[in-house]
């Protein structure tokens, strides 16, 4: 699945606080994101750009195989990310800024990606887009998230449990996002299990939105990162209309 979006110029960050990116024939990520500086951000950077780091807590990745989806809208037949990662518990943080979670990432190693690429499916081709053509994930409930293949079986088998009347969000997830202003859980689908499912609001809502793949000198991952364009070059302060 892809979309267009309009084309984003990196503005404001330094060259050299600007990771290079990974580019597969004429496409360029900088067109889908102009927010790849930000891990090279201070606090007190970042502060200053009005954003807002929350750790929300580590995911539990029993396969590696990772789904990035909205969790309402997506069933056992969405497929993983392509690029797997070595199993374990690996944090979750979002970026939030202007109210909203402007973006979410998982780190798997310390460090500032120094390329970068888009997430991709399985046979999905970036050598097939064209301009600010993108490959990303639909958003139908207002809702993002990371998670292992696993937990989306253990997931559908609790939807499929529901009484008739019942609806997964108003019935058991939303008692689990009150605390946090509904903004973000660390869902388990199977009380007792520790595979876990991190969801979290999708910007400024439904929409199409792209994740990306921060890369090491060696081409492993540091973090996977979903923007959900709330934030325009690395900063999350509200441009001025008289401007």
């Amino acid at each position: 699945m892809r979309v267009f979006r309009r084309g984003i110029v990196p503005l404001g960050i330094s060259a050299a606080a600007v990771p290079s990116l990974a580019i597969a024939a004429d496409w360029d990520p900088a067109t889908a994101s102009s927010n790849f500086g930000i891990f090279a951000l201070s606090d007190l950077q970042l502060a200053e750009r009005k954003i807002t780091v929350t750790r929300i807590g580590e995911l539990e990745l029993p396969t590696g195989e990772i789904l990035a989806c909205d969790p309402l809208i997506t069933d056992d037949d969405w497929p993983a990310l392509a690029r797997r990662v070595k199993p374990g518990r690996y944090p979750v943080t979002l970026f939030e800024a202007q109210g909203r979670v402007a973006a979410a990432f998982l780190r798997f190693r310390s460090g500032v990606p120094v390329r970068w690429e888009l997430a991709l499916l399985p046979g999905q081709d970036v050598s097939t887009l064209n301009g600010d053509e993108i490959f990303g994930y639909p958003v139908d409930a207002g809702l993002g998230s990371f998670m292992d293949k696993a937990a989306m079986a253990l997931m559908t088998a609790a939807q499929n449990k529901l009484k008739p009347d019942q609806n997964y969000y108003d019935d058991v997830l939303a008692a689990e996002f009150a605390p946090n202003q509904d903004r973000f859980v660390m869902h388990h689908p199977d009380a007792g299990n520790p595979v876990n499912i991190a969801m979290f609001w999708s910007g400024w809502g439904d929409g199409f939105y792209p994740s990306f793949w921060g890369l090491d000198a060696a081409g492993e991952p540091v973090v996977l990162m979903t923007d959900f364009g709330v934030l325009e070059n690395a900063d999350g302060r509200e441009s001025d209309p008289a401007k």
